[in-house]
């Protein structure tokens, strides 16, 4: 899924993701998400938005590896952290089973009719000849995704040693003659490349979590909470990580006092803003902050929300924003998907979704916004979504169509004629 708009880079690209579960021996699975595709660029906020169970947070926990994706790919900073294998093993599946028909048809026919058995030997050759380059084809990506998705942090790694390295010989060069600033160089060197080689290119992709009570551990101080990330990475220096902690508290609304208490000690929205300064701590380039107001009061919800904007444009970070309420992620976000039953059905600027929407699905969100109005809230009218009312795909089946340029909405050729007429189009 392609947008005209491409002035901006791409920092995180989702193709076809799905992300299906078990529900046990011979009963089948849930399809959590369902070929969704999307991109989020560099500097901006995509809110996720849906009813409980649409798929919001199994899709952030994906894109964060959380979870092993069943299938699709989803690049990061230009590199592959995470690919599945399903639908590579179900093409191998199905050429078998198509092939296997085919020749069955193609002996049967040769068997009551002699004249046929030359050209229908020729076209077995050529199906089992087609066979083996689909299955050795497919085979071949799935061991590449098997790597990517293995491998994907460790090369990361070896990439950032080697430009270490590689601007330690520069400034080696630059220094020659001056035996201290040499000293001071292999000594910053040798420290830099050690915290290169633990370095993970995922956690270049932090996460803020719903709950802010479950999401930290009651044994840890706060300090040790926000620290834990710099220790894991390698660092050993006692003071720079004291001094780290302490900026980011403040950075985040909270006072170094607060660095030796327990999560108990703290309201709602203090522990929120203790998993914010977790997540800030690391550096990152990319945040899915996962319903990070929804535990809140209205009032704590705005300071939250105020803070991560703040820090967007601080520190250049990249939001996905995953939340229920409409209004907050209208004035949050710069583009909104839709997903619902976890399919992305529609995707849009802000101003576009709200201004233009086009899925019975979108519109009945929209409709449930309260009114702060109290004469406008008694006239609001809701609209009630049936899928199975509003849609027929027993015939067409939709797809993810862009019907003006960013704006795509999951529909057949039929919606999609309706959809363009009602724009004007």
């Amino acid at each position: 899924m392609e947008s005209n708009q491409t002035n901006q880079e791409v920092l995180l690209r989702v193709e076809h993701l799905c992300q299906f579960f078990s529900r046990g021996f011979g009963k089948g699975e849930t399809k959590a998400v369902n070929d969704v595709s999307f991109d989020i660029k560099k500097g901006e906020v995509f809110g996720l938005v849906g009813e409980s169970g649409c798929g919001k947070t199994t899709t952030g926990r994906s894109i964060i590896k959380l979870y092993d994706i069943t299938s699709g790919n989803i690049y990061f900073k230009g590199q592959r952290i995470c690919a599945g294998t399903r639908s590579y093993k179900e093409a191998i599946r199905n050429i078998k089973k198509e092939t296997a028909e085919k020749i069955k048809q193609l002996k049967a026919e040769a068997a009551s009719d002699p004249g046929k058995k030359a050209a229908n030997e020729e076209e077995i050759r050529r199906l089992t000849a087609e066979k083996a380059e689909v299955i050795a084809h497919n085979r071949e990506e799935i061991k590449k995704a098997q790597y990517d998705h293995k491998h994907s942090d460790r090369e990361y790694a070896q990439k950032l040693a080697a430009e270490l390295t590689e601007q330690y010989k520069k400034d080696c060069a630059a220094a020659q003659g001056d035996p201290a600033k040499l000293a001071s160089l292999k000594k910053k060197y040798k420290n830099d490349l050690r915290i290169a080689k633990k370095t993970k290119l995922i956690t270049k992709i932090q996460m803020i979590f719903q709950d802010p009570v479950a999401s930290l551990n009651p044994r840890m101080t706060v300090r040790e909470i926000i620290a834990e990330g710099l220790v894991i990475n390698g660092i050993k220096d006692k003071e720079y990580i004291d001094q780290k902690v302490y900026e980011i508290l403040e950075m985040v609304g909270l006072v170094r006092e607060h660095a030796g208490r327990y999560p108990h000690e703290f309201s709602g929205g203090q522990k929120q803003r203790v998993g914010i300064a977790r997540s800030v701590i690391m550096t990152p380039d990319m945040l899915i902050a996962d319903e990070p107001v929804s535990a809140l009061d209205v009032s704590i919800q705005a300071q939250v929300i105020n803070l991560l904007n703040d820090l967007r444009s601080q520190l250049d970070l990249t939001i996905l924003f995953i939340a229920h309420d409409l209004s907050v992620v209208k004035y949050f976000s710069d583009r909104i998907g839709v997903m619902y039953f976890g399919n992305m059905v529609e995707l849009a600027t802000s101003d576009e979704l709200f201004a233009h929407p086009l899925h019975p699905y979108t519109r009945a969100l929209l409709s449930a916004i309260p009114l702060p109005d109290p004469n406008a809230e008694k006239k609001r009218t809701r609209i009630h979504y049936n899928a199975l009312a509003e849609h027929d795909y027993s015939v067409n089946l939709p797809s993810m169509r862009e019907i003006t340029p960013g704006h795509f909405v999951f529909c057949n050729d039929e919606e999609e004629a309706r959809y363009r007429q009602e724009l004007g189009l």
